[in-house]
């Protein structure tokens, strides 16, 4: 029997309440004076709550392994993200709202900054404020329609993000990035991972081509990356997987995309992290389940900005309060993968996690920090298996056996 299946014919509904506070890429490594973002931050509330709970390590995907957003968030719902594969284009796509149809084939795109050698001079065009964004998505909409008698559909996202849409025959996935990964290198074009795969990277390169024509001569965004080729997948849904009624609340595209596709309700949490804080609080009688997403230590470790990831620990902390008040049978802060600033990229590191509820074998643990985590009762384990631990903790698993 699978963990999944034995997880739903043990589950419960007893009206306990969980919180998942997902801190994106709060894993580090040391920087300035050998400490990590976590090590260096004042975070005097973790760090209370730390020394009263588990604290553990997690592998979002398996050892040396370099997880996406899409794989660390589904180990963290419970997924096992070598049986559940979810391209990044559709969760981008179902976030923004996208119509997404049978045989249709999203892509998550990035406008970056290209010289006229096709060499990728920043991949994210300086993070375009998402009004000027929109209006570059606007442009291009009204330019390309149609690309091979494929349908071209735009939708904006966050910053320098959007998502398109392909709808047409003979359409298909299975097609890698047109990114390169790094700035300074030439573009690399969307190339085809099967059989059936020579149409769609022709057609995606294409596009890629006409969009560098429309924005010719713009600045920062005269070009576009493409990520994530992917057609809506078949999943089974956290509620009834495990007998509970989740909400996201998060605020960028591509989590509030994945929540949808596992069952989530997703609700309007505003722009800023007080008011991401201050809806688990409103939600509070309506869910049993709550997805909190944090993104700006995970942007601010792509960026390498040492301090601005150690702020927003910082900012996280001073907002912790509001979700303790509530009192939940289970709280959880991790991350979805680690992001070192001193490497400004995901990394294989494992994820530190606490674990806080009446039942812990809390120890002596003096701050919520990777080396705690690392001595920490919890140990290290296999992201997939969080959710279950949670699901106990809260009182929401039956015995397994006579």
């Amino acid at each position: 029997m699978k963990r999944m299946e034995l997880l739903r014919k043990l589950a419960r509904d007893n009206g306990k309440k969980m919180i998942l506070l997902v801190m994106d890429g709060i894993g580090g490594l040391p920087g300035p004076n050998g400490k990590t973002e976590l090590e260096a931050a004042d975070s005097p509330n973790l760090d209370c709550l730390a020394s009263k709970s588990e604290l553990g390590l997690i592998d979002m995907v398996d050892t040396g392994i370099t997880p996406g957003s899409g794989p660390g968030h589904l180990s963290l719902f419970g997924y096992d993200p070598l049986e559940f594969s979810i391209g990044r284009g559709i969760l981008e796509a179902m976030g923004v709202g996208a119509l997404v149809g049978p045989g249709d084939v999203c892509a998550r795109g990035n406008f970056c900054t290209r010289s006229d050698e096709d060499i990728i001079l920043d991949r994210r065009a300086g993070r375009i404020p998402t009004e000027k964004s929109a209006l570059v998505v606007e442009k291009l909409a009204t330019a390309i329609r149609e690309i091979d008698g494929v349908k071209v559909t735009f939708y904006p996202g966050k910053e320098h993000r959007f998502v398109v849409v392909f709808s047409g025959a003979g359409l298909t996935e299975q097609v890698a990035d047109a990114d390169p990964q790094q700035e300074g290198a030439p573009m690399r074009w969307a190339a085809s991972l099967g059989p059936d795969g020579d149409r769609m990277a022709a057609v995606a390169n294409a596009f890629i081509r006409k969009v560098s024509e429309v924005l010719s001569g713009d600045t920062p965004a005269n070009g576009c990356l493409l990520r994530g080729f992917s057609s809506a997948p078949e999943i089974p849904l956290m509620g009834d997987l495990y007998r509970m009624k989740p909400v996201a609340v998060a605020t960028y595209p591509m989590y509030r995309g994945l929540a949808k596709l596992v069952g989530m309700d997703v609700v309007d949490a505003g722009e800023t992290l007080d008011q991401l804080f201050d809806t688990v609080g409103r939600l509070w009688n309506e869910y049993d389940y709550f997805y909190v997403h944090v993104k700006y230590t995970d942007s601010r470790g792509e960026d390498g900005d040492f301090d601005g990831k150690r702020k927003v620990v910082e900012t996280v902390d001073g907002l912790l309060p509001k979700l303790l008040a509530l009192s939940p049978g289970v709280l959880v802060v991790t991350g979805d993968h680690s992001t070192p600033s001193v490497m400004s990229a995901h990394s294989w590191h494992p994820v530190p996690f606490l674990l806080s509820s009446p039942f812990v074998r809390s120890g002596d643990s003096k701050a919520f920090s990777e080396r705690e985590c690392r001595l920490g009762s919890g140990g290290r384990m296999e992201a997939r298996k969080l959710l279950g631990l949670m699901l106990a903790h809260a009182g929401r698993l039956e015995k397994y056996g006579a």
